[in-house]
């Protein structure tokens, strides 16, 4: 990490993690975001168990509104949600990341997108599943169940349909479907269906429990991002 942005971190916890990504075997410290937790009316969240083991919390974390949009920054991995936002049978879940400033609170690029399935989230043994891009146009789909496990390999994928920043510090968007169509699910990132998995692979021992429960947002630890137009379509 460079000297002056490790200086410049607003750091309270001095916990190295391992980016789940393209970038593995890279450390950097974990911050701790001032002012942090959920202000976001009916949402909450549940930090990575990584983070909590090392003493931090959900208030590390932030989830707020900035006008139409929720503002995520992090802090620790976490994965946010609504109660309220369930999903059964076939569906397709969407929202749109900005990464308002390319790598501006990491030295590798880490990534944010959404989850489906999620059953006993906030607890021991949650499962749900997840899609999540990164601004150099790669990306990952993994889970928990309630250990992290991995759909597309330890260090994701590069596909020509996500899109990558202009350089660091430069805004990238990226717009994230998840979908369950019988016994398929499918990854799409801006319009193009990046990866496609069998139901039988995805739910069984240690994954996921159901296709069917609480879909939400993700963000990995020391991220930005801004979150929009999270909808639902059957």
């Amino acid at each position: 990490m460079r000297p002056s942005r490790l200086l410049a971190m607003p750091v309270s916890v001095l916990a190295l993690a391992l980016v789940a990504g393209p970038a593995v075997g890279q450390t950097e410290v974990t911050r701790s975001v001032a002012g942090g937790g959920v202000s976001v009316p009916g949402w909450t969240g549940q930090i990575d168990s990584r983070a909590a083991a090392s003493g931090q919390t959900l208030s590390d974390a932030k989830l707020e509104m900035d006008g139409e949009a929720m503002h995520v920054i992090t802090g620790p991995a976490v994965n946010y949600w609504n109660p309220e936002n369930t999903a059964t049978g076939d569906y397709t879940v969407t929202a749109t990341f900005l990464e308002p400033k390319y790598m501006n609170l990491n030295n590798h690029p880490h990534p944010y997108g959404i989850f489906i399935g999620g059953n006993g989230l906030g607890t021991d043994h949650q499962s749900l599943l997840y899609c999540a891009a990164y601004g150099n146009g790669s990306f990952i789909v993994r889970g928990f169940g309630p250990d992290a496990f991995q759909v597309n390999g330890r260090r994701g994928e590069q596909n020509a349909a996500v899109h990558t920043a202009a350089g660091e510090g430069q805004p990238v968007t990226q717009e994230i479907a998840m979908s369950v169509r019988g016994d398929v699910i499918e990854c799409a990132i801006n319009g193009t269906v990046v990866g496609s998995y069998p139901v039988s692979e995805v739910v069984s021992d240690g994954r996921l429990s159901s296709t069917d429960g609480v879909y939400g947002i993700r963000s990995a630890h020391n991220t930005e991002a801004l979150v929009s137009g999270l909808s639902i379509s059957r």
